[in-house]
């Protein structure tokens, strides 16, 4: 099977740019690896009801966002992990989307003469429990595996560093109250016991362990690196470098990630990749499709991830797993889906 890859890209050099961005940030040539696959669904939606959806989020499942053309384009669907062709559409319209244990946050965007963003914090049964605007563009978003917090990134123009490129902003959320626990800029920074205090930083890729646990890249002075933080301290610690869109596993042993390179036409390109964290090796998944996309895991021993379908002036993307161990082949899980979040394992 031949595979395409990404041939262009401009604009976002530091930062991890989401799908939410594919649409304006890259272009692709058209590739067989989506053969197949639906091209749409223009019968009308029939939204789930309270019921099915506590139904079917009781059970292994995985939420996502739906993007195939038709009636369902950009709600947030629920499909059982024992039965991935009949999913349930929920009302709820997002750009970006995480689920766990009860709450999850819809990242927003209204288009019009002024665009504006948004988040959307809601419960079991997909109903909004609060919402509260952003500073820029949606990008990435996670929910700890409790339910209890919630990270929120957006690209954003006007830093006097970043005259040329979005710089980000990176906001931590207490999901009970819908409070703030600050912005990721705001925690202390430090690296071989100095602290990072240059103007230049910018977090992104949130991903959270157990308790006050959590992991994010940061961007400073030209280097990307996997940070480690606590949020009672509100400290973080360089742990590597060179890992952007950090994803703990569900043992919280490994981490995917996306690893930036330089393409064949020297435009950047990255390798979906697996750091151990007791030894810090980096192992390239089998995908050589350069991912950009914030990987979640399925189980401890595959990895999911959305790709654009063949021209990425297409708004479809399809969701694909991988083993988490460097051998198989890429499998595609959900064809017209985007940012997936595993529950109920």
């Amino acid at each position: 099977m031949s595979r395409w890859r990404i041939i262009g890209f401009a604009l976002l050099c530091v930062v991890c740019i989401g799908g939410a961005l594919a649409y304006v940030a890259t272009a692709s040539d058209p590739s067989d690896k989506a053969a197949g696959v639906s091209t749409g669904n223009d019968s009308p939606t029939v939204v789930a009801s309270d019921e099915q959806v506590r139904t079917m989020l009781t059970a292994p499942h995985v939420v996502y966002r739906d993007t195939d053309v038709g009636s369902a384009f950009g709600k947030v669907a629920i499909v059982g992990l024992d039965d991935l062709g009949s999913p349930a559409i929920t009302d709820l319209s997002c750009e970006r989307v995480d689920y766990s244990a009860g709450r999850g946050i819809c990242l927003t965007a209204d288009r019009g003469a002024v665009t504006t963003y948004g988040a959307t914090i809601f419960d079991q049964d997909m109903h909004t429990v609060t919402t509260m605007d952003l500073p820029g563009l949606p990008s990435r978003t996670r929910v700890s595996a409790d339910g209890k917090h919630a990270a929120m990134t957006t690209f954003v123009f006007g830093d006097s560093y970043a005259a040329t490129t979005f710089s980000t902003r990176t906001q931590l959320l207490d999901l009970a109250t819908g409070a703030s626990l600050g912005d990721l800029e705001q925690f202390t920074a430090s690296k071989d016991g100095e602290t990072i205090d240059s103007v230049d930083r910018n977090y992104w890729g949130v991903t959270f362990g157990p308790g006050e646990l959590f992991y994010a890249t940061l961007s400073t002075g030209g280097h990307r690196y996997l940070v480690k933080g606590d949020l009672e301290t509100r400290t973080v610690e360089v742990v590597t470098d060179d890992v952007e869109c950090p994803s703990l596993s569900p043992d919280g042993t490994r981490i995917a990630f996306k690893k930036r390179h330089t393409g064949p036409l020297g435009q950047i390109e990255w390798q979906l990749s697996v750091l151990d964290l007791k030894t810090l090796e980096v192992h390239p998944l089998a995908e050589t499709t350069s991912v950009d996309d914030q990987a979640e895991w399925l189980d401890d021993d595959t990895v999911l991830y959305g790709l654009p379908r063949g021209d990425v002036s297409s708004p479809t993307n399809d969701v694909w797993s991988v083993p988490a161990d460097g051998s198989g082949a890429p499998v595609l899980l959900l064809p017209g889906a985007w940012s997936p979040s595993v529950g109920q394992r």
